[in-house]
């Protein structure tokens, strides 16, 4: 991960002979379980000096859209969708619409001009079932992002392409025991 290779500015002068490559993570379970994990592995990599970004695509209700990011340190963005409920349905009215396909394009945004070295998209394999972010953008959106950034992409029922193109795929299962 090359979120963990990097170090503060600050005093630095870290050069690596090799281009790093980024890696595309996929978290995945069958319940909406998992996101303490993905939250801590981000506040520990933004710990290290390292930029994060953290977008909800399906969370909204507390007014924490791009243009009004929680701080998490000086490292960690963290954004939702500025709604004023979560998403839990495929069927959106058209400011909800609009809102979401605003949180997207503002996210390809920022990773195209390489602000964060590790991204987390969380729910979005949530949002592509819906039909509310074509699989075939967030594909494309894969392949086209500069090289040195980490995505890690997180929900239940990732589909197959996004899968195939992961480095690192992690399912989280629970487990019963008596």
């Amino acid at each position: 991960m090359v979120a963990q290779l990097e170090t503060s500015s600050v005093n630095s002068s870290l050069s690596l002979p090799y281009p790093v490559e980024g890696l595309v993570q996929v978290f995945t379970s069958t319940q909406r379980n998992f996101f303490t994990d993905v939250i801590a592995q981000s506040l520990r990599i933004a710990g290290q000096g390292t930029p994060v970004l953290v977008v909800q695509f399906l969370k909204g209700g507390i007014r924490q859209g791009q243009d009004t990011p929680i701080k998490l340190g000086q490292n960690l963005d963290w954004i939702r969708c500025d709604l004023p409920r979560c998403i839990d349905t495929p069927h959106l009215d058209e400011a909800e619409e609009q809102a979401l396909q605003k949180l997207w394009q503002y996210t390809q945004k920022v990773v195209n001009e390489s602000k964060y070295s590790l991204v987390v998209l969380d729910e979005l394999s949530v949002a592509i079932n819906f039909g509310l972010i074509p699989e075939t953008e967030v594909l494309e959106f894969l392949a086209q992002r500069p090289p040195h950034i980490d995505i890690i992409l997180t929900g239940i029922e990732m589909p197959k392409s996004i899968l195939d193109v992961a480095d690192q795929i992690t399912e989280v299962r629970r487990s019963h025991r008596p």
